[in-house]
């Protein structure tokens, strides 16, 4: 058992991890919040006090320190959220077989739903086309995609496939390559190996933090402009935000990114171009271009790739052009 692992259990999510001994003597409820990146402190400390969270077996309170190792189990309630019921939400399929089915996803598409977004997500959509995955865990979806962020996701089509699909994902044995342009010009790749939680201040948002859940990503350079840089990013582990958290971190915030950018970055002698391109871009510029893996049900290598989203490609066509008209070059990095 890794870190933290979850099911679902007649429309119950189960989930079990063990606390770290680095967080030993924080609060437990500041510590399950770091561990446990999709619900808030104060919904942690509710479930505390109303049991829905056992500590070794036992109830324990808030405000109580951990000491390291202890096992916690989580029964989220089912009624948390409302049944998610098929709607004729447009997906592009992009490959789909007995066992699993890999989506391209728009920008702008929720995948889950959640406040805010209770109808038009993905499982809805995946609901209405694949009326059979009603049986599967989460519409068979098992790794998100931030709404903005445009790419490939691949579904489970069955049980059998979902238990394996976890398990692979889990032991990162599934590949992600993403495409990312980010502000600042890198002159070389690297690899960012630092955790990741929730904001200590601003539950909106993650942030490297100590107390963090671990998080790896690599990158390396594609194409450097005048003042921004295309990445190739590769992640070992698939925590909330991690790309955009790290990119920020490294101060090379992903452009257009809305939690994580600051405040728009023009440079210099930019061309007009560049600049109405720059105030007009309203998301994170990242694309989930690649994913690669065993078919979970015959073994076979598989690989799929997405053509980069059309406003990232203008982007970067843009971005290339303004380096030409203030004659400081590219350079394209094979």
């Amino acid at each position: 058992m890794g870190l933290a692992d979850g099911y679902d259990v007649n429309e119950q999510t189960i989930i079990r991890l063990s606390i770290p001994e680095r967080l030993a003597g924080q609060r437990l409820d500041q510590a399950l919040a770091g561990l446990l990146d999709d619900y808030s402190r104060s919904r942690i400390q509710q479930w505390l006090r109303d049991g829905v969270i056992l500590v070794d077996g036992a109830r324990r309170r808030p405000r109580d320190p951990v000491v390291g190792g202890e096992r916690v189990q989580l029964c989220v309630p089912g009624e948390q959220e409302p049944a998610c019921e098929p709607e004729p939400v447009p997906l592009r399929v992009l490959y789909e077989d007995e066992g699993l089915i890999v989506i391209d996803k728009p920008a702008g598409l929720v995948v889950h739903p959640a406040a805010g977004n209770w109808h038009g997500t993905l499982q809805h959509g995946l609901l209405y086309r694949f009326p059979e995955l009603s049986a599967v865990p989460r519409a068979g979806i098992v790794h998100r995609l931030d709404k903005d962020t445009s790419g490939l996701l691949v579904v489970a089509r069955t049980l059998a496939s979902h238990t394996r699909l976890v398990e692979m994902m889990q032991a990162r044995e599934i590949g992600r390559e993403y495409l990312a342009v980010i502000n600042g010009v890198m002159t070389a790749g690297g690899t960012v190996d630092q955790p990741v939680g929730r904001h200590p201040v601003d539950r909106k948002r993650m942030a490297v933090v100590g107390h963090g859940r671990p998080a790896v990503t690599h990158y390396r350079v594609e194409e450097r402009y005048r003042a921004h840089t295309a990445l190739r990013v590769t992640l070992e582990t698939g925590r909330t935000h991690q790309i955009r958290v790290h990119m920020a971190w490294l101060r090379h915030p992903l452009v257009g990114d809305p939690l994580y950018g600051g405040r728009l970055r023009i440079p210099p002698g930019s061309t007009q171009a560049l600049a109405g391109m720059l105030r007009g871009f309203r998301r994170q510029a990242l694309h989930a271009r690649q994913l690669t893996l065993k078919h979970p049900l015959t073994g076979e290598h598989m690989c799929w790739r997405s053509p980069v989203a059309d406003d990232l490609l203008s982007l970067m066509a843009v971005l290339r052009a303004d380096a030409d008209a203030t004659s400081e070059g590219k350079a394209d990095i094979p």
